[in-house]
C-alpha cells in the first residue's frame, strides 16, 4: 500500500498526557471524517513508528504520524492539453484558468475540462493523485484555480473558506461609470422563482456580501476589484447588476434588462456593441490567498488580466 507524504507532529513537553485523538484533531487539524478514514488503513495513524489506537496518551518527544493512501481519479479520462501552472508542490497545484474551460467533467461533458488535463499531467509525471478542486470557477470566468493533492489539504482550505480566512479577489469590467470609489453590497440572493437557473436579489434569500473598489474609470465602463465575503452562486454578477453596473459580456445578467437614468449601458452598446468588446462575462479571479495547510505560512497567487479583457479596455479607450 502506498501513501502520501505523512503529516508529522513532535509532542512538546507541555502536551504530555494528552490523548492522541486530541493531538490529531487540535494540533494536526485532522477532521473527524478524515480521521475515520485513516484509522482503517494499515499505517494510517502511527506513534513512534507503531500503529496505535487514538485513545492512547502521548508522551513528550513522541512522533505522531498520519498517512493517507494514494488515490487516483479513475473516472476522469486523461487528456493532454496546455496548462498554465502558477505554482506546484507536494500538496497543491495552482493554475491560471483560461476563460471557456470547464473545471470538472459533467454529464454529457466528459472531456476538454481542466480535470482531464491535470490528470494527464500528473500521470505523465508519475504522480498518483486524485483531482480535488478547492473551489470552482464558472466556465466563462478566468483566473487563479487551486487544486488539492490530498484529502487533508482539501479539508484544511475548505475550513479556511468557511472561517473567511481565504482571500479571493476578482477583477471585472462593468457597464457604466461607478461613482463611489469603494463600497459594500449586502443584499440577499436566491433563485428566481420564475426562472430557477437565474439568481436574483430577494429579501427572503441567503445573505450575500460583496466588497468592491474602483481600479479605473473609463468613459462608459469601469474596472472594479471585488472581494467576496460570502460565496453565493453568481454572486458578483447578480450584485453588480443590482447596483446598476452589470458585467460586460454577461449574457444572463447583462444590460438588456437594465434601466438606468444615465443611459450609460445603452451608450456602451451604441459606441461599441457588446459582442465586439468581449465574448464572455468580463470576470477574472485575480488573486487567491490562504494559509498553506502543511507549512502554516500565508501564500498568495496572482493571475494577470487576460488578453480579452485587456483588449476590451483598449477598444473602449479608442472608441469612447
Amino acid at each position: 500500500m502506498s501513501y502520501y507524504k505523512p503529516l508529522q507532529y513532535a509532542v512538546p513537553p507541555e502536551e504530555e498526557g494528552f490523548l492522541l485523538k486530541t493531538i490529531l484533531q487540535k494540533r494536526l487539524g485532522v477532521s473527524r471524517k478524515l480521521l475515520s478514514r485513516v484509522k482503517l488503513t494499515e499505517k494510517g495513524i502511527m506513534l513512534n513508528g507503531e500503529r496505535v489506537y487514538i485513545s492512547v496518551k502521548v508522551a513528550a518527544g513522541d512522533l505522531v504520524e498520519v498517512r493517507m493512501e494514494l488515490e487516483e481519479s479513475e473516472d476522469i479520462m486523461p487528456q493532454e492539453m496546455p496548462l498554465d501552472i502558477i505554482f506546484e508542490d507536494d500538496e497543491l497545484l495552482i493554475l491560471a484558468k483560461k476563460a471557456g474551460m470547464i473545471v470538472h467533467p459533467t454529464q454529457g461533458h466528459y472531456v476538454n475540462t481542466i480535470a482531464n488535463g491535470v490528470v494527464h499531467y500528473w500521470r505523465e509525471k508519475g504522480e498518483t493523485v486524485r483531482f480535488r478542486p478547492i473551489h470552482r470557477l464558472d466556465q466563462e470566468t478566468s483566473g487563479v484555480l487551486a487544486i488539492a493533492k490530498n484529502a487533508f489539504v482539501h479539508q484544511q482550505i475548505s475550513e479556511q473558506m468557511i472561517a473567511h480566512v481565504v482571500q479571493k479577489e476578482y477583477l471585472a469590467l462593468v457597464h457604466g461609470v461607478v461613482e463611489q470609489d469603494e463600497g459594500t453590497i449586502d443584499a440577499p440572493i436566491d433563485r428566481n422563482p420564475d426562472e430557477p437557473h437565474i439568481r436574483i436579489v430577494i429579501e427572503s434569500g441567503y445573505r450575500a456580501v460583496t466588497h468592491y473598489k474602483v481600479e479605473q474609470r473609463y468613459a462608459i465602463m469601469t474596472l472594479v476589484r471585488l472581494r467576496l465575503e460570502t460565496g453565493r452562486t453568481h454572486q458578483i454578477r447578480v450584485h453588480m447588476k443590482y447596483i446598476g453596473h452589470p458585467l460586460l459580456g454577461d449574457k444572463m445578467y447583462g444590460p438588456e434588462e437594465l434601466s438606468t437614468d444615465s443611459g450609460q449601458a445603452e451608450s456602451l452598446n451604441t459606441i461599441c456593441p457588446n459582442s465586439t468588446i468581449i465574448e464572455r462575462q468580463a470576470l477574472h479571479a485575480a488573486r487567491l490567498g490562504f494559509v498553506h495547510p502543511r507549512t502554516r505560512e500565508w501564500i498568495q497567487f496572482d493571475a494577470p488580466l487576460p488578453e480579452d479583457m485587456t483588449k476590451a479596455i483598449e477598444q473602449v479607450k479608442e472608441l469612447s
